[in-house]
């Protein structure tokens, strides 16, 4: 653990209404567009916003993103007050409003300054959030952007900051206390937080790697969080060859009540997690922080075609979130291993815990993985999560890389295995600026490691929704999955929740003990069993037995708030256990380690082993190691960002 940088002080800023001369003048001597964000009102959560146009067309376009962090449209300009605009000499310009969430500027050739003021209190990683505690902004929810110089270079400054606030964001800092980007989406793929926030450091592999934490400190152990993160990212940078920054940024909140998750960015993450469940289940953090560091290059860097480019006016469909969400969700579970944050037994655990999830959901059979993707804009809507009408791709994606490795290892002998995929697809993809074409693409990167047809499983598995067969896959490292009965407790009703929100009812169960109780679909549950319903309650309903009261706190569709309670029944239910064939071989005892630790096998299988075949005819003819460059160090994209403090 490092020292705390150098932090540099700065003036306080002028008001808004006092500068509007100067960054004129400097907007004309430097192309681009210039943002200011003030910070007016913490009680009343309103933050003003001012863009300096250049001189351009006369007529310029102002658009606020309809989306951003989630796949969900959320109409950020519901929270815009109000907009005006003036020339250079401070005459007012005319603004009109194109649509819901785009002005238009009339007169603006010379130039413009325009204004505006938006009400910012959606918390979380997915929002952005101003109050007496912090400042957190994820900037496509508060900077609209000037259609015509979206690719322009874009710098921000922050005004009417506390004294005893610093901030931090990987945007790097430039002249006059504005930190700059290349462009808008660069701009915005960087979050800011701006509190009195802790900070550690540490360096691994020749990066640098802040830790910024703005919660309580009696809710962490900054030391703790640290030495997880450290092994992560040696993990995770080992195994995948390279290092494409100078600096990444980790912010983490702990939050009490509803809340939670992880957003990933290019040179950074937020991350969410709900103190109870910080001290419940202490694991999150590392599987959290896994996942969202992973996705610098799964979704950041190796990223969908589909995706490309962000519209941020409609939905970007995409049928690749199986992989670019599900599979990271793969190799979350490789990292920790090989990290020593997860042992054998826990990880099989784990995998027997996501197959159970995929089979309970009858809509496994009729929504396939590149389905399950398209739809994530259903995701905020109840019965959309219902088990009858949708699976995760998380669930089943993390599933499919976890098989898709495993024939991969079939198909090579064990030359080849998921990581090789993963560098292929960033010596091909990422490093050469590409973007892959969803499956078709994954499959592509599949196959030219292994040598080998998979277009059946592709076929069967990730477009198609045959049952996925769990045991010709796991036999190859010695492995089975046994399918048991098991008595479960049943609260008589299946609630869900969207991202930040509390959770919802989706679903009472017809007789139960719930339905006389007075549970309705709909209904917001407020507190679980007397605590705040936040994003371990779940977890919370998992650890009941049949016969426990379960003491519910619910606000219906109407606002009006109710006490229920009622005693959980049991119901019966197919779960897994992967666990050890009756006989297994050295050399299934081989394979299994390398998977174990995401590694390839230093020396071939023997050939044609009995029962290691997932599919007749997908061997190689030969044990090649598979042919493509292997990745050395990337030229880091940026340099080491400050911070400041006020």
């Amino acid at each position: 653990m490092s020292l705390f940088p150098p932090i540099r002080r700065v003036a306080r800023l002028a008001l808004v209404a006092a500068i509007l001369v100067t960054p004129l003048a400097f907007a004309q001597s430097l192309p681009g567009v210039s943002y200011t964000i003030t910070l007016v009102s913490p009680a009343q959560h309103l933050v003003e916003v001012q863009i300096i146009l250049p001189a351009g067309a006369a007529q310029r376009e102002l658009q606020l993103p309809v989306w951003n962090a989630l796949y969900q449209v959320r109409d950020f300009a519901q929270y815009v007050n109000w907009v005006r605009a003036k020339d250079r000499s401070g005459g007012e310009l005319a603004v009109r409003v194109l649509s819901k969430s785009c002005w238009q500027i009339e007169d603006a050739a010379g130039g413009a300054v325009v204004e505006y003021q938006i009400y910012v209190d959606s918390p979380g990683p997915f929002g952005a959030q101003f109050n007496a505690h912090h400042a957190f902004l994820n900037l496509a929810q508060v900077l609209m952007y000037p259609a015509d110089l979206r690719h322009a270079p874009m710098r921000v400054r922050f005004n009417q900051v506390p004294d005893t606030w610093r901030i931090a964001t990987p945007l790097s800092l430039g002249a006059d206390d504005q930190f700059e980007a290349e462009d808008y989406d660069r701009l915005v793929d960087s979050p800011v937080e701006i509190s009195s926030f802790r900070e550690s450091d540490f360096e691994e592999d020749g990066g640098h790697f802040r830790v910024i934490v703005d919660a309580d400190v009696a809710e962490y152990n900054m030391e703790s969080i640290v030495s997880q993160l450290h092994k992560i990212v040696a993990a995770a940078t080992s195994w995948m060859n390279d290092r494409p920054f100078d600096t990444y940024t980790f912010i983490y909140h702990f939050p009490h009540g509803p809340g939670g998750g992880g957003m990933e960015h290019s040179f950074s993450t937020a991350i969410d997690i709900n103190a109870e469940s910080m001290k419940s289940s202490p694991e999150t953090l590392a599987g959290i922080s896994a996942h969202e560091f992973f996705h610098l290059w799964n979704v950041k860097r190796i990223r969908p075609q589909t995706l490309e480019p962000i519209d941020y006016t409609k939905e970007n469909y995409t049928r690749a979130l199986w992989f670019s969400e599900g599979v990271t969700s793969t190799v979350e579970g490789i990292l920790q291993l090989r990290a020593g944050l997860l042992d054998e037994k826990q990880y099989l655990q784990r995998v027997s815990e996501l197959m159970a999830e995929l089979e309970r959901r009858p809509a496994h059979l009729t929504q396939s993985a590149e389905e399950s993707s398209l739809d994530a804009w259903l995701e905020g809507d109840a019965y959309y999560r219902r088990p009858e009408r949708s699976i995760s791709y998380y669930n089943k994606g993390e599933l499919l890389g976890i098989m898709l490795d495993l024939a991969i290892r079939d198909a090579s002998h064990g030359q080849a295995s998921l990581r090789d995929v993963f560098e292929w697809m960033n010596v091909n993809y990422a490093k050469k600026a590409k973007f892959f074409k969803d499956s078709e693409g994954v499959r592509e990167a599949a196959e030219a490691v292994s040598h080998s047809d998979l277009g059946w499983f592709f076929a069967k598995y990730v477009t198609g929704t045959e049952e996925i067969p769990w045991n010709d896959f796991l036999r190859s490292v010695g492995l089975r999955a046994q399918a048991i009965t098991v008595s479960v407790a049943d609260a008589g009703f299946l609630a869900s929740r969207n991202f930040d929100g509390p959770m919802s009812v989706s679903a009472v169960t017809p007789g139960s003990d719930a339905e006389r109780a007075g549970l309705q679909v709909g209904d917001a549950i407020v507190e679980l069993q007397g605590n705040a319903s936040g994003q371990d309650a779940r977890q919370e309903l998992a650890r009941l037995n049949p016969g426990d009261t379960l003491r519910l706190r619910v606000r219906g569709r109407r606002g009006n708030e109710r006490e229920l309670k009622w005693k959980v029944a049991s119901r019966q239910e197919i779960s897994y256990e992967v666990g050890n064939l009756d006989q297994v071989t050295d050399t299934q005892l081989a394979r299994r380690a390398a998977w174990i630790k995401g590694e390839d096998q230093p020396t071939a299988s023997a050939a044609g082993e009995a029962g290691t075949d997932v599919q007749p005819g997908s061997r190689m003819s030969g044990s090649q190691k598979p042919d493509f460059q292997k990745p050395g160090s990337q030229k880091p994209e940026s340099q080491k960002p400050e911070f400041l403090e006020k």
